[in-house]
Order: C-alpha cells, then sequence, then structure tokens
C-alpha cells in the first residue's frame, strides 16, 4: 500500500498548496474516500475507505481530489473552461451549487438523476481530474483492467457539450441569486 498521508503532503509541497488535511469527512460525505473544498482550503480524505481499498483505488480518487485543489488554487495552468466550471457543483439530485466568493450557494433543479449525472461527470474539471487520476495511477502503479474499468465508470453516457454546459451555469446563476 501507497503511504497515502506522504504522497499528499508531498504533493502539496511540490505544487505550493496552501491547504489544511482532514480525516474528519464533512457530513454527507461519510462514505466517500474523499473530497476538497475551496472554501475551507482542506483535502477530506476517508483513511478507513482507502486503506480498504484496492490501491489502485485508493490513489486514482486521492489523486482526483488533489487535482481539484491544483485547479481551483493554480487556475492559471488549465484552459478556459476548467477555469469557468471551477464554481459549479452539480449533485445527481439536482442539487446544484455555485461558489460566490467563499461561500457556496446552493440550488435544486428538475430532471431525472441520469442528465445530472451526464452534466456531473461532463464538466471540465471533473474530467481533468478523472484523466489526471488515470494518468498518475498508470505511471504509478502501470496498466490494469481494474484501472482501466474505474476510469470508464467515472465518464459520462452522453457528453454534454460545453456550450450546453454554460447554459446550465447560467440557469444555476439565476437560481442562486447571480
Amino acid at each position: 500500500m501507497v503511504d497515502i498521508q506522504t504522497l499528499i503532503h508531498s504533493f502539496c509541497e511540490e505544487n505550493h498548496l496552501p491547504v489544511d488535511i482532514s480525516q474528519e469527512m464533512p457530513a454527507g460525505y461519510e462514505t466517500a474516500f474523499g473530497t476538497y473544498d475551496v472554501a475551507q482550503r482542506t483535502l477530506f480524505i476517508n483513511v478507513p475507505v482507502l486503506t480498504h481499498a484496492p490501491d489502485y483505488a485508493a490513489l486514482f480518487y486521492v489523486y482526483h481530489e488533489l487535482r481539484h485543489a491544483v485547479q481551483y488554487h493554480c487556475p492559471h495552468r488549465f484552459p478556459v473552461e476548467v477555469r469557468e466550471s471551477l464554481p459549479y457543483v452539480i449533485l445527481f439530485n439536482g442539487t446544484c451549487f455555485r461558489l460566490v466568493g467563499h461561500e457556496w450557494r446552493e440550488c435544486v433543479l428538475d430532471g431525472d438523476s441520469g442528465w445530472f449525472t451526464d452534466a456531473y461527470l461532463s464538466l471540465p474539471y471533473e474530467r481533468d481530474a478523472n484523466d489526471y487520476a488515470y494518468r498518475m495511477v498508470q505511471s504509478t502503479l502501470g496498466h490494469s483492467p481494474e484501472l482501466t474499468e474505474l476510469y470508464a465508470s467515472w465518464l459520462p453516457q452522453r457528453q454534454w457539450p460545453y456550450e450546453e454546459q454554460k447554459k446550465l451555469f447560467r440557469l444555476i446563476d439565476e437560481k442562486t441569486g447571480g
């Protein structure tokens, strides 16, 4: 097993990331591998879940969340689509968030879970984080069918064109006052 704590600390130092690390998962994320919250500047890691996962999966999710930290703290490194999409979160149940300053504003949109799932999985910052995690785990552990299957599970059934995503962002803006 790769030492996750050492990996995270080394990655944050190498990338000059001013983030805190917490093993106390936020409400609603108790079963998640981890999450990054830019408003709190905190990388939350779920050590019990990571410890029981296969190495390729644990590394995939850690690299995925670390990539989000880089996206938020070093947006100049990323294409415009990633930068423009960062303030938006779309959940599978239609709950959406928009980051305004250091505050997440919430709204709920109508639609079915498949539509929201594809919207979430199509977000440029999510695609980038998944692509990055896949590459990093491959370079660390080598190729495996299990890793490829995990990566494929995070691809949308239908990739949303970016212009369609921007319309959704405008709707979220309207619903969150702004």
